[in-house]
């Protein structure tokens, strides 16, 4: 008899795992039968799981980080033992704008169309208004990086410029009447933008952190613990749902099975677009290939690291004005359980990190770690300004951000 796990999750392809180790089998050879339950925004997908009426969620890891701090709403411990992608999100602006900052159909340069879009944010000021982007939550890895990326250019976030949250689904409609003038989102919904005629594609989050944490596995900690051996088989059929993710042979199928009303409810041409890292950018332009948009499998790209979290709470207390406290710095560092990950795959054969902690951003060349099995050569992950983070120095890395 399979065992149940109920699963939350939002419309985006990044949702694609559990979904496909669903679809494929993978959870079935594991012994687990599992259901999903589709929501709209990021505050629903958090309620169903913290009340009990999903098992796991799909979430964007800082609020994993956020609720487990007791940030907007009592403090309840979440664990994240898996990570289900890093990246696969992008910047768009409304058309008008992304031509004033960039050449239309290509990515941008993150410095030059920083720069660009600064002297339009003061353009802005100077009419009376502010530019205002849309963010999917205020815990999201959305709305850090692209904080990131308009600090780094010499825009000051909430003083120069205005952040709201606008959930998936709905930023094309928010960005066709004007609320807002750009977005960090994921796919498909920054092709969505571009189908329906009223935003430009400028720049992928990759591009400011070529290896950023997007949305992870959460659950609650005492659901984890009750439900160990099950969740260490659906860590085991995700990774097989990755290894056939990333084979262009399945692209199309998978782009299909993602498309399906109960799933995205979108088109599947879209889809593909992310799977295959080609986005077209603009209203009728061609595709654009972008390696790694997404990353979802290879570099042990699942395995969560605890120096993501400790750069989550970093930003957590850079823009909600926190003073640091190294008490709340572990417990991030907690909600990312990467001693699940290694007990779900130890003797699979599966590719395991010899840590569980690294220097974020550092590298500008393929390195080879020291693993505890299997080989991993690690590509490079820089941020775009050249910086790295050091979690053993979270309040050094604080005092040196602009």
């Amino acid at each position: 008899m399979s065992e149940q796990l109920t699963i939350g999750f939002l419309p985006l392809v990044d949702a694609c795992l559990p979904i496909l180790a669903h679809e494929h089998g993978f959870a079935k050879e594991e012994g687990l039968h599992l259901t999903f339950v589709r929501d709209v925004s990021w505050a629903t997908v958090l309620d169903r799981l913290l009340y009990g009426h999903t098992d796991a969620a799909h979430l964007v890891a800082p609020l994993a980080i956020a609720t487990t701090l007791g940030r907007g709403r009592p403090a309840q411990p979440l664990s994240a033992p898996f990570v289900l992608g890093l990246n696969g999100n992008a910047v768009t602006l409304s058309s008008e704008l992304a031509a004033r900052v960039v050449t239309p159909g290509l990515f941008g340069d993150p410095r030059a169309c920083g720069e660009e879009l600064r002297v339009e944010a003061a353009a802005a000021l100077e009419r009376g208004r502010k530019l205002r982007f849309g963010v999917v939550h205020r815990y999201s890895s959305h709305n850090y990086k692209l904080r990131y990326w308009l600090a780094a250019s010499g825009i000051r976030p909430d003083e120069d410029v205005e952040i709201v949250t606008v959930a998936p689904p709905f930023v094309a409609d928010a960005l066709g009447t004007g609320e807002i003038d750009g977005a960090c989102v994921g796919e498909p919904w920054n092709s969505v933008c571009v189908e329906r005629g009223v935003g430009t594609i400028v720049l992928a989050t990759a591009q400011i952190w070529r290896r950023g944490v997007e949305k992870v596995l959460a659950m609650r900690e005492p659901v984890l613990e009750a439900k160990r051996p099950q969740v260490e088989a659906l860590i085991r059929a995700m990774r097989k749902a990755g290894r056939h993710f990333i084979n262009s042979q399945t692209w199309d199928d998978s782009a299909e099975i993602l498309a399906r009303p109960e799933y995205l409810g979108a088109d599947a041409a879209l889809i593909y677009r992310s799977i295959a890292d080609r986005l077209i950018l603009t209203p009728g332009g061609r595709p654009v290939h972008y390696p790694d948009f997404m990353f979802q499998h290879s570099e042990a790209a699942n395995f969560p690291w605890v120096s993501q979290a400790q750069w989550l709470y970093s930003q957590m207390v850079r823009w909600d004005h926190l003073e640091f406290s190294s008490e709340d710095a572990e417990t991030a560092a907690r909600v990312f359980r990467p001693d699940v990950y290694r007990s779900a795959l130890k003797g699979t054969g599966d590719a395991l990190p010899g840590a569980n902690s690294k220097v974020e951003g550092s590298l500008d060349q393929p390195m080879q770690v020291s693993t505890q099995q299997g080989t991993i050569t690690l590509s490079p992950n820089a941020f775009f300004d050249g910086s790295s983070f050091d979690p053993a120095r979270i309040e050094d890395y604080l005092d040196g951000l602009p």
